[in-house]
């Protein structure tokens, strides 16, 4: 495994003249933010060896260096979710090459359902925890040493980068919720009943994707600021069938607002 991510990363820098120590990866909501990276250059994930592919709708297939402001960066223009059928070595094999890149700092977005009744549709939620629903540990088998065997998780998401994105979105007038994320294997959207364990367990939103790839950052070293934007709602009396269609379309309608404190907050970490 460890060959194969330098492998990746040496592939990586032989293509790279750019230094970024921050990544983001663009998941829904913040597909918009690769049009502002500038003096970019593009490598597709499967001109990358090793690299797996995305196979959703939505989510493009390749990395994007360039600067955000006055930022170098690199940024993933679709990720790799368990559904698709992809073990967790795979949908977190990404972010251990950011690791051996340089990386330091990574931003993450997602689309939700919303299990807290004080949300509404179209709401950005700034994670500030999340709950492991997964059914395998992307951690589980033999340690890479860029961690410790047993990591602390005790701050998944840097409260100083939610401190400076609470500070812009106040800035900028854009109402933001904080809550807890839960990651759930998908590909089927949430029963009623599902909704309601979730927010027993102390869940405020639920999604197919980021925890893996957050609790691999964090063996790595990597600070990390995540959001969601709630694109539908799982409270009792609100529930309505959904589709991918009207959750990317949901997702759309929030993208300036998260491509805002997205922007912001990288130009200042």
């Amino acid at each position: 495994m460890l060959e194969k991510i330098q492998e990746t990363a040496a592939f990586l820098k032989g293509k790279m003249h750019t230094s970024p120590e921050t990544a983001i990866i663009l998941g829904t909501g913040l597909g918009s933010l690769a049009d502002e990276i500038t003096e970019k250059y593009e490598i597709k994930y499967s001109d990358i060896p090793n690299f797996p592919v995305s196979t959703v709708e939505g989510h493009s297939g390749k990395l994007i260096f360039g600067k955000l402001g006055n930022k170098d960066i690199m940024a993933m223009q679709g990720r790799f979710h368990y559904y698709e059928g992809y073990s967790m070595k795979e949908v977190t094999f990404p972010v251990r090459v950011m690791r051996e890149l340089g990386i330091k700092t990574l931003f993450v977005s997602n689309a939700s359902g919303g299990t807290n009744e004080a949300f509404e549709i179209g709401d950005l939620m700034i994670i500030t925890d999340h709950i492991n629903y997964f059914p395998e540990h992307p951690l589980r088998g033999k340690n890479i040493p860029y961690g410790p065997r047993f990591p602390d998780m005790s701050e998944a998401y840097d409260k100083e980068l939610i401190r400076k994105a609470d500070e812009i979105a106040q800035e900028k007038g854009i109402k933001v919720q904080h809550g807890i994320y839960i990651g759930t294997q998908g590909p089927t959207f949430e029963t009623p009943a599902e909704y309601k364990l979730f927010h027993i367990l102390g869940a405020d939103a639920v999604g197919m994707s980021t925890v893996p790839e957050v609790i691999v950052a964090n063996h790595c070293g990597i600070k990390v600021f995540g959001i969601s934007v709630i694109t539908d709602l799982g409270v009792e009396g609100k529930i309505v069938e959904v589709s991918h269609e009207e959750v990317q379309k949901a997702a759309d309608a929030a993208q300036p607002k998260m491509t805002t404190i997205m922007r912001e907050l990288i130009n200042r970490a």
